[in-house]
């Protein structure tokens, strides 16, 4: 077993560990995976809702990223007004134990309130 994911010499970039930073990276595709998860499938102006802060421009582009990298699926519906809907490829659903890791770690170890 290796001491580091990331051996000196090599760029971030160009291990595992960076590619996995370039697919979750950002402020908000863990949390569009999240409510994907939650949810199976959603239209955009669901998403737009459930995460509140983001802009229509930053989710369209957070979206086209994801499906680009095999995370999420689009899938378009042929009708007037268009529908289309948003869940997690078999790809995005491995990224869930991480998620779920992520979580429980933040349960232990956030900071008590008061």
């Amino acid at each position: 077993m290796r001491d580091t994911c990331v051996p000196s010499g090599v760029r971030l970039k160009d291990t595992g560990f960076g590619y996995t930073l370039s697919i979750v990276g950002g402020k908000y595709k863990m949390i569009i995976m999240y409510w994907l998860s939650e949810n199976k499938v959603m239209r955009f102006n669901e998403l737009k809702r459930s995460i509140g802060s983001i802009t229509f421009k930053t989710l369209s582009i957070m979206l086209k990223e994801m499906e680009a990298d095999g995370i999420i699926i689009r899938e378009e519906f042929p009708q007037v007004p268009p529908k289309v809907e948003y869940s997690l490829s078999e790809r995005g659903l491995t990224l869930m134990p991480l998620l779920s890791m992520m979580c429980e770690w933040g349960e232990q170890n956030m900071a008590p309130k008061g």
